[in-house]
C-alpha cells in the first residue's frame, strides 16, 4: 500500500524579536468559575513581565481580577473571554461575558446597578490611574456584555505611590 505524504506546509519563520510593549496582544478563553480570576491574574503577570511592563503590575492585576471575577458571575455560558492589548502607552483589558442586555428598562437598570456595584474596586483603580472603565453591549456576533478598563502606563506606574 503506497504511503501518502501531506503536502509541505508553508514555512513562516518565527519572529526572533523579543516581546516589547507594543506587541502585547493576547486573548484568553476562561471557564466560568471563580478560580479563573486567579488564572487571569497569573497570565496577566507573565504577559506584562515578558513585554517589559512590570511597572504596571499592581493596577493591571487588580483590573484583570475584577473584570474576570465579575464576568464569571454574570456569564450565562460555560466560559468568557479576556483580552489584553497595549497601544498608545495604554493597557486595555476587556472581558466579554454572555449576559445579554435586558429589553425591559427596569431590569436593565437593576442589572446595570448590580454590575456597577460589582466593579466598584475597578472604578477606584482606574480613577487612581487616570484610566477609564465601563461596560455595555458587546458588538461581537455572540452578543452579551463587554466590560473594559484602560490604564495609561505613566499613571499606572505611579499607582499606590505616596
Amino acid at each position: 500500500m503506497p504511503t501518502t505524504r501531506c503536502p509541505a506546509a508553508p514555512t513562516y519563520p518565527a519572529d526572533p524579536t523579543p516581546p516589547i510593549p507594543e506587541t502585547l496582544a493576547y486573548s484568553l478563553t476562561l471557564p466560568a468559575a471563580l478560580a479563573s480570576a486567579a488564572l487571569a491574574r497569573a497570565t496577566t503577570r507573565e504577559v506584562l513581565r515578558a513585554h517589559g511592563l512590570t511597572d504596571m503590575l499592581d493596577p493591571a492585576l487588580q483590573a484583570a481580577g475584577e473584570l474576570t471575577a465579575v464576568a464569571s458571575q454574570f456569564t450565562e455560558s460555560s466560559n468568557y473571554y479576556l483580552t489584553l492589548r497595549y497601544r498608545f502607552s495604554t493597557l486595555r483589558l476587556i472581558a466579554y461575558d454572555s449576559h445579554p442586555r435586558h429589553t425591559s428598562p427596569h431590569l436593565a437598570t437593576a442589572c446595570d446597578t448590580r454590575r456597577r456595584a460589582a466593579l466598584r474596586v475597578l472604578a477606584c483603580v482606574c480613577r487612581a490611574c487616570d484610566g477609564t472603565w465601563g461596560f455595555g453591549e458587546a458588538r461581537e456576533p455572540g452578543g452579551g456584555t463587554r466590560m473594559w478598563a484602560t490604564l495609561p502606563r505613566a499613571s499606572a506606574a505611579a499607582y499606590g505611590a505616596p
